[in-house]
């Protein structure tokens, strides 16, 4: 299994609109996905490791698929309508990784 991560950096006076990202940005991208996104998590950057240190991210989404595989080939066709939805809820650019999934507990 591996996790594709989407981090946005905390920069001041950037845009991000939270509840845009949540209730309509990753719902467009599980719909694009299929089944090949076993499912996602949206996070909100609270705080940093030291009292009154800002999140390092003001958001981040980690989606879950089989394989490196499986996301490229059911993301690519919908890359243009994913990537042009972006300015709707923000004006940074987001990061992403791809990482191996070597420990999942519940």
């Amino acid at each position: 299994m591996i996790e594709v991560s989407v981090m946005y950096a905390n920069t001041p006076d950037a845009r991000f609109d939270h509840e845009y990202y949540r209730d309509r940005h990753m719902p467009l991208l599980k719909t694009c996905m299929g089944e090949a996104c076993l499912y996602y998590t949206v996070d909100k950057g609270l705080a940093g490791g030291s009292p009154g240190e800002p999140a390092t991210y003001v958001a981040m989404c980690h989606f879950f698929c089989d394989s490196v595989e499986s996301f490229q080939t059911d993301v690519g066709p919908h890359a243009k309508e994913i990537f042009g939805d972006i300015p709707n809820y923000t004006d940074l650019v987001p990061t992403l990784q791809i990482s191996e999934v070597v420990v999942e507990r519940a």
